[in-house]
């Protein structure tokens, strides 16, 4: 749909003035935390609609300071600014800045790529009628909290391992830890017990053969996507590290994503989802926070 995708220059004055002079665009959409002063401005200057989509505010931002005037003359020069929850459009009237309340547009993505998923016939065969544990985006934090109980699976269950960083020497580092039969995506033996995916971009579709799921990064710099295994019906269990994503908090209410912060706590929290059946409760979840993008395009002038 798009007839030009680039990266916007550096944001400097001369830069916003020199991009936005030659575009002339009648609207101009910022998405969640981008807060391109110089843009915002010479967008406003040239007289383009300003929009921010799935906007997400905490408490402890710049806007919110004695000293965030400038920050604050930033977002006000938005014409309409969509916040993902209640909190955020809260926070937003305490500086008088009003906001609608569109929820996320992430979830729209995420249900419409599901729909569209991308079958692999041999990771079909791998799978066979087996339950599956898929680890997404994991790092080495992560995996001392969930290799030992992935050693002591039983036949029953296959596992999917699909490393956030898929150099060499990292793999070779998971190969290490584990106990039993594995093999590669790329040499794929279908009579293993683990299969570790050595390449990028297979995950959001792998998620599909999912029984449990568990979403790494939290444990370290940031949580990675805990809504692609969600939008499969797969409940989600993930690190401590969550402040700065809300879905976090969401996911944990609705009972459909798990915290835990040690190895003691995935252990616990697995073997109770073993037992229990929650795709009916995650799926109809899942389409309940559907519309965001409907919305947004509905209050668009």
């Amino acid at each position: 749909m798009a007839d030009l995708i680039v990266y916007l220059p550096k944001d400097s004055a001369s830069n916003a003035k020199r991009f936005l002079n030659h575009f002339k665009p009648q609207a101009v959409f910022f998405v969640k935390y981008e807060f391109w002063a110089n843009y915002l401005f010479e967008s406003k200057r040239v007289g383009a609609k300003l929009y921010l989509v799935s906007g997400v505010f905490r408490k402890g931002q710049i806007f919110f300071k004695g000293y965030g005037g400038f920050m604050r003359k930033v977002l006000n020069a938005f014409d309409t600014i969509f916040v993902q929850n209640q909190a955020s459009k809260d926070l937003l009237s305490t500086i008088n800045v009003e906001s609608v309340l569109s929820g996320d547009t992430r979830f729209d993505r995420v249900m419409s790529n599901a729909e569209k998923v991308i079958q692999y016939d041999d990771v079909k065969e791998f799978v066979g009628t087996k339950k599956v544990f898929i680890l997404g985006s994991v790092w080495g934090d992560d995996l001392e909290a969930v290799m030992s109980s992935v050693n002591l699976l039983d036949k029953g269950w296959k596992v999917i391992i699909a490393p956030h960083e898929i150099k060499d020497e990292f793999i070779g580092q998971i190969e290490s830890r584990i106990e039993k039969k594995y093999s590669r995506y790329s040499s794929l033996e279908v009579n293993s017990e683990v299969l570790i995916i050595d390449n990028i971009g297979m995950l959001m579709n792998l998620y599909q053969y999912a029984d449990i799921a568990y979403v790494g990064g939290a444990f370290r710099t940031g949580l990675h996507n805990i809504l692609e295994p969600a939008a499969f019906a797969s409940p989600v269990i993930f690190g401590p590290l969550t402040d700065k994503f809300p879905e976090a908090k969401v996911f944990i209410e609705a009972r459909v994503g798990f915290q835990i912060s040690s190895e003691t706590e995935f252990k616990e929290v697995f073997q109770r989802l073993i037992s229990q059946d929650l795709k009916d409760h995650i799926w109809n979840f899942m389409n309940s926070q559907r519309g965001a993008t409907q919305v947004i395009l509905e209050r668009l002038d």
